[in-house]
């Protein structure tokens, strides 16, 4: 099968690699986004997924608008592909574009559709605190995320994963998942099945506001978004902004969970039962561990924190590297 394959970020990688590494695909070019500016270096650099496609030697395109460069669309067109693969591209398709390929344009969303539609659905599924998610495998159509349903697959969501690990976890998922489709598709092994828009869910892009942390919500409201949003969740500590980066919600009702790291830290925790204090106030330091820090519902455990202008750090090395004590404070950083 002759495949040209759109997709942008890390997350479409593994689906590419996979491509090029079966015997019963042909990858004849790869259109991503346009290089960006990038890190504190300010450099311009390709997409992850650009940087696979030139270590193969193969074409790439990358147009600021697809649906207006006539030029791409045109070499598209004479290309003669099977299959458009779609992964994380960045840009919407047109009809024009969808109708190229002779026998599909297949997408891998990173949700069990039709909940999380759209741009930020692993991180969108986390904020909520779901406890399942998956990969689904479309037939693309000119809505968002709107096409019929081919495959699905499913994995569990563990109390302790953020949105990085997920995505890891997920991206392995739909490689494995669009090579089973793109086969079972190519031999009509398969029978779409339309979306029931009645449930569908949304998953928007995030806003800057939407990182900033506010002491009064629950403890694990507060942990799930630190999770979908990692690592950019921010605080302030002593006047200055603070990103928490890792935490773990405290209490008995997660006593249950399967997860070592999360047994290992409640073994070293005291007596939770005598720890209040107002939002976003240090009940308790835990030796080798962390600060505990009350919310509105619930204490909450920082894991790891990152100081502006420094690098990430153990909740433990935070603790000792500002000499925090009882009864300070972590404040809402405004970013409106």
């Amino acid at each position: 099968m002759k495949v040209i394959f759109f997709g942008t970020p890390q997350f479409a990688v593994p689906t590419l690699e996979q491509l090029l590494s079966h015997s019963d695909f042909e990858v004849l070019a790869v259109v991503t986004q346009p290089d960006k500016v990038r890190g504190r270096g300010k450099k311009i650099t390709p997409s992850p997924v650009k940087s696979v496609a030139v270590s193969h030697d193969l074409p790439v395109f990358q147009p600021t608008r697809i649906k207006k460069d006539e030029a791409t669309l045109n070499k598209l067109k004479q290309i003669g592909a099977d299959a458009f693969v779609v992964i994380a591209y960045g840009q919407i398709l047109s009809q024009e574009i969808l109708d190229i390929p002779k026998i599909a344009c297949v997408n891998v969303h990173g949700s069990i559709l039709p909940e999380y539609r759209g741009a930020a659905p692993i991180q969108w599924c986390l904020h909520n605190g779901e406890q399942e998610t998956g990969i689904t495998t479309m037939l693309m159509d000119a809505g968002m995320d709107t096409g019929a349903m081919l495959l699905k697959a499913t994995t569990p969501i563990e109390l302790l994963d953020n949105s990085q690990d997920l995505a890891e976890r997920l991206a392995s998922m739909g490689a494995e998942l669009l090579v089973e489709t793109l086969i079972k598709l190519q031999k009509q092994e398969i029978q779409p099945t339309a979306q029931d828009n009645s449930q569908a869910t949304y998953a928007p892009l995030i806003k800057k506001e939407d990182y900033s942390l506010d002491w009064s919500k629950s403890a694990i409201d507060i942990h799930n978004k630190i999770r979908g949003f990692y690592p950019n969740c921010v605080a302030t500590f002593r006047n200055q902004p603070i990103k928490i980066t890792a935490t773990a919600p405290l209490g008995s009702e997660y006593s249950n969970q399967s997860s070592p790291l999360l047994q290992e830290i409640q073994s070293k925790l005291p007596d939770l039962s005598n720890l209040s204090g107002k939002p976003g106030e240090v009940v308790s330091i835990v030796k080798g561990v962390g600060a505990i820090v009350q919310t509105s519902n619930g204490l909450l455990l920082l894991r790891e924190v990152q100081l502006a202008g420094k690098r990430p750090q153990s909740g433990w090395d935070f603790v000792n590297g500002t000499r925090l004590t009882v009864g300070e404070e972590l404040g809402v950083k405004s970013l409106t």
